[in-house]
């Protein structure tokens, strides 16, 4: 009787156990959305660029200081960063976040770009913006001179730091998500934005500044490397954050969001548990013609560099490609010209296109010398005497 009991009570435990599990199974395989407190949001895969998750991303909103991404760019593609720049005076006292800048102070255009990101220098935006465009409106042109080349299209800035000083400075979160990813296939920026602490120079001082980064989620979040916090009375918190886990990384955007760093940790988790890389090509690989293509002998099509995309399991069927050829006919000829692409399209949209390259198979006794006639019968003469004359 005891060891029936104890044997039905072993087994309401392991049954109990099943059930728990079940429901945190079934949640895990069909989670929806992240669940945020942003007014606006998006997330990105920066490789790609491709936009995983949007929360009225396509709507009109102040961004604040996610400004300065923008700033910082455009200065690293513009500017050097070993300049030389001199503090202008109305760059000294802006209001808002700062650095104390002095009229006059000179640092180089690196150690601003340190203190406009991690400190969020309203200061140093002003003499960035000075240094590189000329003038404050010098620069602002080329703020949206890029923002129209990246495809910002809902986008308009009228400073470099983002203060509250006109309902025409705004973006939205899928265009900022977009401008975070650009940015951060810049390795100037990565580098800037992953930093933890920085010292500057400080004139006249006798210590130099020590910059300590506003952006918490390098503390808190696994893998976070950028980018850029944000505040102001009117457009509340923002907060651009990106983190790369197994190679991966992702960029989310919180606009106007009382828990900004909670809901970057939820948009990013949800983003790497749910989308995968899948690769379509490897560089330098044979594609097979379509029938309509006829490749002479010993003439083949490779890649000129590999595909992947970000998917989730089940798009991945959705995925489809075709062939775009200039030629009908490929012969050796043609060998080292790009001649086609193949392009990939995801449902209606197309994705990406990967160059096809001509290439001519190459016997292994061939070289590239002109005079390939002689070198071959000095090979003929070496492989006689070595093998055929041989006592």
């Amino acid at each position: 009787m005891r060891v029936r009991k104890r044997l039905c009570g072993v087994l309401v435990v392991f049954l109990f156990i099943q059930l728990l599990l079940l429901p945190v199974a079934e949640v895990r395989a069909n989670a929806g959305p992240p669940n945020i407190s942003a007014e606006s949001a998006a997330l990105i895969d920066v490789a790609s660029g491709r936009i995983l998750y949007s929360k009225n991303g396509d709507k009109k909103m102040r961004i604040a200081s996610l400004t300065k991404t923008m700033t910082a760019i455009v200065a690293i593609e513009m500017g050097q960063l070993k300049d030389e720049v001199t503090v202008p005076p109305e760059a000294v006292g802006v209001e808002g976040s700062s650095i104390y800048l002095k009229k006059n102070e000179k640092l180089t255009l690196e150690e601003l770009l340190y203190g406009l990101m991690l400190r969020s220098g309203n200061d140093a935006a002003v003499t960035v913006a000075t240094h590189v465009g000329g003038s404050v409106p010098g620069f602002v042109y080329l703020m949206n001179e890029k923002a129209a080349l990246i495809g910002m299209t809902h986008t308009n800035f009228t400073n470099p730091h983002g203060l509250d000083d006109s309902n025409m400075h705004y973006s939205t979160a899928e265009d900022m998500a977009l401008l975070s990813a650009y940015a951060l296939r810049n390795p100037v920026f990565r580098q800037i934005v992953s930093t933890k602490v920085k010292d500057i120079s400080w004139e006249g001082e006798e210590y130099n500044r020590r910059l300590l980064n506003k952006n918490k989620l390098l503390h808190l979040y696994n893998g976070a490397d950028g980018v850029k916090t944000g505040y102001t009375k009117l457009a509340k918190r923002c907060l651009a954050s990106s983190a790369t886990r197994d190679g991966r990384q992702l960029a989310a955007i919180t606009l106007n969001a009382p828990d900004d760093w909670n809901d970057s940790a939820e948009m990013l988790d949800w983003g790497f548990r749910h989308f995968a890389m899948k690769e379509f090509v490897q560089y330098g690989e044979t594609i097979q013609p379509e029938p309509a293509v006829t490749l002479k002998e010993g003439v083949q099509l490779v890649t000129t560099n590999a595909f992947r995309y970000p998917l989730k399991p089940e798009e991945i069927p959705d995925v489809t490609k075709r062939m775009v050829m200039s030629e009908s006919v490929v012969t050796e000829k043609m060998n080292g010209q790009i001649i086609g692409f193949l392009q990939f399209h995801f449902r209606d949209q197309m994705i990406g296109q990967v160059p096809l390259k001509v290439q001519v198979d190459t016997p292994t006794w061939a070289n590239t010398n002109e005079d390939t006639g002689a070198d071959f019968w000095q090979q003929f003469w070496n492989l006689m005497a070595g093998g055929l004359f041989r006592a």
